[in-house]
């Protein structure tokens, strides 16, 4: 069976498509691999700050490579991504052996290839990726259009103020208001709105290292 909207199993992924189609890169399997590959990434480059005997500080090029592979991600690398996850049957597992293979031809990372995804649980490594997934999506997508929303209805509600209209309460008329006074009112909830989304910071947002694996490995390494 084709995916279309009717048989899509998620109104998302069918009627509106369209709709969410700009939290496509950041809130898919896409958007979730690419957030892995930066926190093994940047966990990759912290553990060679640790002033571990066996994992000296990486060197300024080696960073800049690291995180490049970051930034120019791509469906192509999601994909290949997927294809050794049919060989290893674990999506965090298939992440750590796609960043490895990345370290071809360069010797200072193949050097300390190991340490990639050392001392780390895949929940560590997967609940970092969602703060950031979602950290993301709010700043780049739902504020940006909450915002531009806000706009448009803050200029409707002023042109629209002269506009006289009969209120309504429990299906009875009431005293008269404005069309322009009640579009003020759904800009004022939309506003409050928006102060909640950009309070979701702190504890909403954390993530979460330093489980078993990781105390294992401070036994390992102390």
């Amino acid at each position: 069976m084709n995916l279309s909207p009717l048989t899509a199993l998620s109104p998302l992924d069918g009627r509106y498509a369209a709709k969410v189609a700009p939290l496509r890169p950041l809130l898919s399997e896409y958007g979730l691999m690419h957030r892995r590959v930066q926190v093994e990434v940047e966990w990759f480059i912290a553990l060679s700050d640790a002033g571990l005997p066996e994992f000296a500080p990486l060197s300024v090029g080696a960073r800049a490579l690291l995180r490049g592979k970051v930034t120019a991600f791509s469906e192509a690398d999601a994909q290949a991504i997927k294809d050794i996850e049919r060989t290893t049957n674990h999506d965090v597992k298939a992440v750590e052996y796609w960043l490895k293979a990345q370290f071809k031809g360069e010797a200072e990372l193949l050097a300390a290839s190991e340490f990639v995804h050392f001392a780390c649980t895949s929940e560590d490594i997967n609940n970092t990726s969602h703060a950031l997934m979602l950290q993301a999506a709010r700043a780049e997508v739902l504020l940006p259009t909450l915002d531009q929303l806000i706009a448009v209805m803050t200029g409707l509600a002023h042109s629209l103020a002269p506009l006289a209209m009969l209120s309504r309460t429990h299906g009875q008329t009431a005293s008269p208001t404005t069309l322009g006074k009640e579009v003020a009112n759904v800009v004022a909830h939309g506003q409050a709105g928006g102060i909640g989304v950009r309070g979701v910071v702190g504890d909403a947002l954390l993530a979460r290292f330093g489980r078993a694996v990781a105390r294992a490995g401070v036994a390992a390494l102390p």
